[in-house]
């Protein structure tokens, strides 16, 4: 008889075609009745599941085969959604609004790749609906009289749920609600169903958790079944079962338990002896729970769809009923309790694991120790409880020694260890927060972990090459995507990941933490870190853990609340029972569980966070609620196109959104996490230290918006379009007027025009987010006082830009003759500066120019004439971009030299700095070098107005930048390579002197007869 597994591998081959029933009967030769029976069970099953493909001429094949995707759908509150393939290797599906036809968040579907869009991502439909997620659904119902609509609280589900009138069963408007859906959306319609529970109103105590734990579908109590075999547990121990399970007798040796206050599921102890040659021996301990929770039972099934345990603000979800984790199963003090323990032999200074032993047990653990008063024994040195644990004292100094030779050892290696700051919302007997409390992580802490995270590797290694069914915890490498946009983020910062080839091994992400410990930018490129890392999950092949830097990781030590770590303990009894195997029948039934034991376990384990992070995020707002209007200090957590996340001391998190900033417009620039002001070029970034004032709390999406303090309106310091081009064009020297009258273009004044700040050049990319700012407004920066700098390498200096826009507004509102705004830089104020990125390299042929290309000069007569002057410099030459000199007579010279001096010449020569400047007196010439930010081409420029000038094409436009040789002029024979023209007027906009025109003979006009 052939199993699912072996049929899917079958129509995988490249050289299957699809074949009817009778044709695979005949392949894999079954001939039994019986056989036959359930065969075609199996293939109906699989074809329900969507596994399968049945055509239209009744042949089997597998989807993939067929052009399309099996996976779950993951929706997006504003319509669209995403197919999460079963197929890992395969990306992911965009699918949009209009070709969802009725899925929800959490189905499973069949679907077609349709497009591919310019992003190189892939487009989709849905072509079958395979498996329905969702049933049942929270929400707030709306009475409308004769029908009525429930507004569901997952966003996710972005349609209401239409209620016919005899389905009310007594709800009003306001109150939470759960609906079973009847019929599914369709096209426009709506999805309907029927109430089946009213959880009260909205604003009663308890309904908001309560509704949470609907949404998420948490069960609240265990079936009566399962309490009764749950019943059935002794309550103690007897020594006969002791006897005649072979377990070794532990009761003697000094075991603890190390637990929070409140906890009250022990399902861990240790104990530490120092050896007669040196060694450490450290013994890890854990609750059998496995021996009373009988595989298949209904205890078991019961644990099996819980997944978890689930730890809400205001109570606990257990995986096993009370009686078990509280009782039997706790390892409480001074009892006797059956447990599976492992002990490690280390030696000394290097923490080599010389020995391990695997075995069950009996143990009787001395104290129940708490954190809190380990700390105060190890850190604060308490008298008074140094005194009460008087003999253990002396256990827990030789437990740090080894916790932390441990811990040194796991860092060596390149295990990645994330700081981030946990908190805990205190509630009272109503379920009001009254408090958040930061988690501490003290040496307490930090040795059950250790302790732990050894025991777990010991025992997947030593089963691992027993070569037996058995569930691991990996953690899979990051995408090469994914890492190569961090390594890109954290080089903006200076800072440098190594690896080899398209890989990086964890010790140096682990090294990248450890040098920005303490540093302003550590938050942000922790944050991102974290981002570009997968999720850990649970698997039945050992595929090493990524952030462990372990080859061989498992979940051993907490069955009383995860089933992974149960149904281990199953196989680790067995095997211990075999003598270090398992028979056949077994080996091959375990074999064919484990995969689906790791995938429930994983989907459960991602429910239970949500629902901890909807409870958390609830009692937060609500604890913000009576705080509007107060003002806090907060740092920056999180940049996005449409606003920043603020984090309070307290671990609150809100959102000011963009349009809430109104002393200037912002862009998101993606690349380096941060909202750059168009004109004021301010910037945003995670890590800022922000003030804020509490603007909203919205209750229904336990979301909270703050405002930054002090923020001046946009209005009240509007420029014109001339004076918004930035520093570079506030003291342009305008060309004598030509004949004709007009201006014949303008001249470069001190910073050039491609720092012109400005709209960005980024457009809108991937999943709805706009992910670029484009180049900074205001790029120079002139006189004042040096600005500060956050990093050497990233180069951002900031200055108060009040003084320079009252100038230029001033400015802005007269005409003024060629001249008379030759005013001196020094006496401006400041200006923001913003260049994001680090210096450009200037390649060797091309030193001395800005962006390898040569210096221009234009003199008098309009001819265009190119010198390299860089040799000619001084001493503070340098090879960034060209300095522009202009002269008093209208013409402009150009050479590559850097003058030490920001300001203007008394002859009214305006001198710009083209390389970063070092100025003895304080000031700061303009600076002139490359922006990350390239100018835009097109028949407008970025403020809108019509272009000036033409610019310099490139390999871009599909050239090379060459010319033909001019014939014959005045400059001194052609040039193939010639400099690009300033960015003037075109020539054609420039009346030719040529005399007078002939006159347009003008129509008669008719005579009007009276």
């Amino acid at each position: 008889m052939c199993t699912e597994q072996e049929l899917l591998d079958f129509m995988r081959e490249t050289a299957y075609k699809p074949m009817t029933y009778k044709e695979l009967e005949k392949h894999f030769g079954i001939e039994d009745a019986f056989e036959f029976k359930t065969f075609l069970k199996l293939l109906t099953e699989m074809e329900q599941d969507g596994k399968i493909l049945l055509t239209r001429t009744e042949r089997y094949g597998v989807p993939e085969r067929m052009n399309l995707l099996r996976g779950r759908i993951q929706t997006h509150p504003k319509g669209f959604a995403f197919l999460i393939p079963d197929d890992k290797e395969h990306p992911d599906l965009y699918i949009h609004a209009n070709d969802l036809k009725g899925t929800m968040n959490g189905d499973i579907v069949l679907a077609r790749v349709s497009a591919k869009n310019e992003n190189g991502k892939l487009e989709g439909e849905i072509v079958r609906i395979i498996k329905r997620a969702v049933t049942q659904v929270v929400g707030l119902f709306h009475n409308h009289d004769s029908y009525g609509f429930v507004v569901p609280d997952d966003k996710r589900i972005n349609k209401d749920i239409f209620i016919r009138g005899e389905g009310f069963k007594g709800a009003i408007t306001g109150q939470k609600v759960v609906v079973n859906i009847i019929t599914y959306p369709e096209g426009r319609s709506a999805a309907e169903g029927e109430i089946v529970e009213i959880l009260g109103h909205k604003d009663d105590p308890g309904v908001d958790i309560l509704s949470i734990i609907r949404k998420h579908g948490l069960p609240e109590s265990f079936p009566g079944d399962v309490l009764e075999e749950a019943d059935k547990a002794p309550d103690t121990i007897t020594e006969d079962e002791i006897v005649q399970q072979g377990r070794r007798d532990l009761r003697s040796k000094v075991i603890v338990t190390i637990d929070g206050e409140d906890a009250k599921d022990l399902d861990d102890a240790v104990n530490v002896e120092g050896l007669p040659n040196g060694n450490y021996l450290l013994g890890v301990h854990i609750a059998d729970v496995s021996y009373y929770v009988r595989e298949k039972s209904k205890l078991d099934e019961e644990a099996y769809n819980r997944g978890c345990s689930v730890y809400l603000v205001d109570r606990v979800i257990p995986m096993l009923p009370h009686r078990l984790s509280n009782g039997i199963c706790s390892l409480n003090p001074q009892v006797d309790r059956l447990t599976m323990s492992c002990e490690m032999e280390f030696e000394p200074g290097t923490m080599k694991l010389v020995r391990h032993d695997i075995f069950t047990s009996v143990i009787r653990t001395k104290e129940r120790m708490t954190y809190t008063n380990v700390r105060k024994i190890l850190n604060e040195e308490d008298p008074e409880v140094a005194e009460r644990y008087a003999d253990l004292v002396d256990t827990f100094k030789l437990m740090q020694e080894l916790a932390m030779g441990l811990r040194g050892n796991r860092m060596k290696r390149g295990a990645i260890d994330f700081e981030f700051q946990e908190a805990k919302v205190i509630v009272d007997p109503q379920g009001k927060p009254v408090e958040i409390v930061k988690r501490e992580r003290s040496i307490a802490e930090q040795i059950i972990e250790e302790f732990m995270l050894v025991a777990n590797e010991t025992v997947a290694e030593h089963f691992h090459w027993l070569k037996v069914p058995f569930i691991y915890r990996i953690h899979e490498e990051p995408s090469n995507e994914k890492l190569m946009t961090f390594m890109q983020f954290a080089g903006n910062f200076g800072y440098a990941v190594r690896g080899k080839g398209n890989t990086v091994h964890p010790r140096a992400l682990q090294t990248l933490l450890e040098e920005i410990q303490g540093t302003k930018e550590e938050t942000v490129l922790s944050t991102m870190m974290l981002r570009s890392m997968k999720q850990a999950k649970y698997d039945a092949e050992s595929l090493g853990h990524f952030g462990l830097a372990a080859e061989y990781y498992s979940h051993f030590t907490s069955p009383i609340r995860r089933y992974p770590d149960l149904a281990i303990h199953r196989v680790m009894r067995e095997v211990l029972e075999n003598g270090g195997t398992l028979p056949d029948n077994r080996y091959d039934s375990l074999n064919a569980r484990m995969p689906d034991i790791a995938s429930q376990s994983s989907e459960r384990e991602r429910v239970a966070v949500d629902a901890e992070r909807d409870t958390e995020k609830l009692k937060k707002a609500e604890f913000m609620l009576d705080k509007i209007g107060e003002e806090f200090t907060g740092i920056i957590s999180g940049v996005t196109s449409f606003g920043m996340f603020i984090e309070l001391e307290n671990t609150v998190e809100g959102l000011i959104r963009l349009s809430d900033l109104t002393d200037d417009y912002y862009h998101f620039h993606e690349l380096h996490m941060a909202l750059i002001g168009e004109r004021t070029s301010k910037i945003y970034r995670i890590g800022d230290e922000v003030k804020i004032r509490v603007a909203r709390v919205n209750m229904s999406d336990h979301t909270i918006d703050f405002e930054m303090m002090d923020m001046k309106s946009r209005s009240g310091s509007r420029v014109s379009f001339v004076d918004a081009r930035g520093p570079g064009g506030f003291d342009r020297k305008r060309k004598k007027r030509n004949a004709a009258g007009k201006f014949a273009g303008i001249g470069g004044g001190s910073g050039g025009g491609h720092n012109r700040g400005g709209r960005g050049g980024d457009r809108p990319s991937g999943k709805g987010e706009r992910s670029g700012s484009g180049r900074p407004g205001q790029a120079n920066q002139q006189g004042g006082q040096p600005g500060r700098v956050r990093h050497a390498d990233e180069s951002i200096i900031i200055n108060d830009a009040s003084q320079a826009q009252a100038d230029d507004r001033t400015r802005s509102k007269r005409k003024r003759k060629p001249g008379a705004h030759k005013e001196n830089l020094e006496a401006r104020g400041s200006v923001e500066q913003i260049q994001v990125s680090p210096t450009p390299v200037v390649s060797p042929d091309s030193a001395g120019h800005a962006g390898g290309r040569p210096p221009r000069r234009k003199d008098g007569n309009g001819s265009n004439t190119s010198s390299n002057a860089g040799s000619n410099a001084g001493p503070n030459a340098g090879s960034g971009t060209a300095s522009k000199e202009t002269v008093s007579n209208g013409s402009s010279t150009s050479n590559g030299s850097s003058v030490s001096s920001g300001t203007s010449a008394p002859n009214g020569n305006s001198v710009s700095l083209g390389a970063r400047p070092n100025n003895s007196n304080g000031s700061q010439g303009s600076n002139g070098s490359s922006s990350l930010f390239p100018a835009k081409r097109g028949k407008l420029d970025m403020w809108g107005l019509p272009r000036s000038g033409n610019y310099p094409k490139n390999a871009d436009d599909g050239t090379d930048g060459t010319k033909p040789p001019r014939k014959g002029g005045g400059g001194g024979g052609g040039r193939v390579n010639r400099a690009p023209k300033p960015f003037t007027k075109a020539e054609a906009s420039v009346p030719k002197p040529s005399g007078d025109k002939p006159r347009r003979n003008k129509k008669p006009k008719p005579e009007v007869k009276e």
